[in-house]
């Protein structure tokens, strides 16, 4: 049984140890183990998703499959846009329609902030997420590369969808 739901501060050590899961299936043979560590390191501080949960700007939203983390969301206002900053589904429940419903979620969470569109970055070798991002309804706007310090870039794609 799905059920999405807000993250609780209790959950942020399995976001990390999930993301940890997910990066490196779907990352490792597109950036090099080091960036990986680095973006983890990074993105997943715990202090900073606490600082996101307690900030009105940010949403985290989590799917469980039974009493299983299955993957999690994390947007944040830009006014008038809404950047969905993470959407990451552990690879044996991809295709089950979780990705829809914690877009569905960020959808909710921009309107009530009166943001007119959703935005991401993909890396551009992600096919199957580009694929799913373009099934939800994005469109891709322009290729750019992101300088996201130590060393590393993202050579991503950066796609829309309006509200």
């Amino acid at each position: 049984m799905m059920s999405i739901r807000p993250l609780a501060e209790a959950d942020i050590p399995l976001v990390g140890n999930v993301a940890r899961t997910i990066w490196q299936a779907t990352y490792s043979a597109l950036i090099s183990q080091a960036q990986i560590d680095y973006m983890l390191a990074d993105r997943y501080a715990p202090k900073l998703i606490r600082a996101q949960l307690d900030d009105a700007h940010h949403a985290w939203r989590i799917a469980w499959c039974g009493d299983e983390m299955a993957g999690f969301t994390h947007a944040q206002i830009q006014s008038p846009a809404c950047k969905i900053e993470k959407l990451y589904i552990l690879p044996r429940y991809q295709r089950q329609g979780l990705g829809r419903s914690l877009i569905d979620e960020i959808r909710i969470f921009a309107r009530d902030n009166a943001a007119i569109q959703l935005w991401l970055q993909v890396n551009r070798h992600n096919t199957g997420a580009i694929a799913a991002y373009q099934h939800y309804g994005f469109v891709m706007l322009e290729a750019r590369v992101f300088d996201i310090g130590g060393g590393f870039v993202m050579d991503d794609y950066v796609m829309e969808m309006p509200l």
